[in-house]
């Protein structure tokens, strides 16, 4: 989810943890709470502190070791030890609970959008994006701020309020997951394209009842449109060129680091007096008519590297970043 919701969903579980006797009894332990729920949902995302090592390295470690299973201990061990130098005689195992709830709520619902996490390291290394979730979404974000302004201003208290709200959050996870499945489920009986071997992909949107939709055809070509009103549109398709130069800008780390993130990559080639540009773009993010996640590599006609850019940009800046007209 985005930062945002995470620091909402924070402030969230402070308000349910008053269920907790523990917690609800002492109004220093349930300070350190709030705290400690707010920095535990937002924690992981620390790794947010790579992009000074450049957007490769970012892009291929973002969601990664800092999502992973030991990672959950690690946060919650880190933030607890933390609390307790500035709170004297806290209930470490209450506090460490609820530190523990927060960092696992957030990779929780970042399991649901499409970017995806490592959650299963170091068991797996696979990305795991279950596409139900946008990454921003107006119910949970809105339904947190209802709630925080209900206990905010004592119109309620925290033990009633927050306990209905994640009831409610868990009947919406439920809902969205299965509409997902079945709606995915049967999308090639809407498309009179169809052909064995395609495979399709929903894909949230910010609005409940929008999803794009991504088509890999057996041949690796993508289709991409969207499915509204009960309709399935397709708005473009796109071909992945099979180049020698696309082969070649594999072993580029740039281009690795975004193969290592992005299953649904598909490279094309332009030709130019100096050489070769080979971009790669992520289907999944179609906007604008344009895919802005891309990994793009510049080579001359003996395929060495010239430069290179990997990240989030339309065409023009694009261009500007790699002074293309300059080799």
């Amino acid at each position: 989810m985005d930062t945002g919701t995470h620091l909402v969903i924070g402030l969230g579980l402070a308000g349910l943890a008053y269920i907790d006797p523990v917690v609800a009894s002492d109004p220093s332990v349930s300070t350190a709470v709030l705290i400690g729920t707010v920095l535990g949902s937002q924690a992981p995302d620390a790794d947010g502190l790579l992009r000074m090592k450049g957007n490769a390295v970012y892009i291929k470690n973002h969601r990664g070791p800092s999502h992973s299973l030991p990672a959950l201990l690690l946060w919650t061990l880190a933030i607890t030890a933390g609390l307790s130098l500035f709170f004297r005689d806290l209930p470490i195992l209450h506090v460490g609970m609820w530190v523990l709830i927060a960092v696992c709520f957030h990779v929780f619902t970042d399991l649901f959008n499409t970017y995806g996490t490592q959650a299963a390291r170091p068991l797996s290394d696979k990305w795991i994006s279950w596409n139900i979730i946008h990454i921003f979404d107006p119910f949970i974000f809105c339904s947190h701020l209802v709630a925080i302004f209900l206990w905010s201003v004592h119109l309620a208290a925290p033990h009633v309020i927050f306990p209905i709200l994640y009831g409610l959050i868990a009947v919406y996870y439920i809902w969205r997951t299965l509409t997902h499945y079945l709606l995915e489920k049967n999308l090639y009986k809407q498309d009179p394209f169809y052909e064995s071997g395609d495979r399709y992909y929903l894909i949230p949107t910010v609005n409940l009842y929008v999803w794009n939709v991504v088509k890999r055809r057996a041949n690796g070509s993508y289709s991409l449109g969207e499915f509204k009103n009960k309709q399935l549109k397709w708005m473009d398709q796109v071909f992945c060129s099979n180049h020698p130069a696309v082969d070649r800008s594999r072993s580029h780390p740039d281009i690795a680091s975004f193969l290592y993130f992005s299953k649904f990559a598909c490279a094309e080639v332009k030709e130019h007096p100096w050489g070769y540009e080979v971009r790669w773009a992520d289907v999944r993010y179609r906007h604008r008519k344009q895919y802005p996640f891309v990994a793009v590599l510049l080579m001359d006609h003996e395929y060495r590297p010239l430069d290179s850019y990997v990240g989030w940009l339309s065409d023009s800046r694009l261009e500007k970043k790699l002074r293309v007209d300059s080799y």
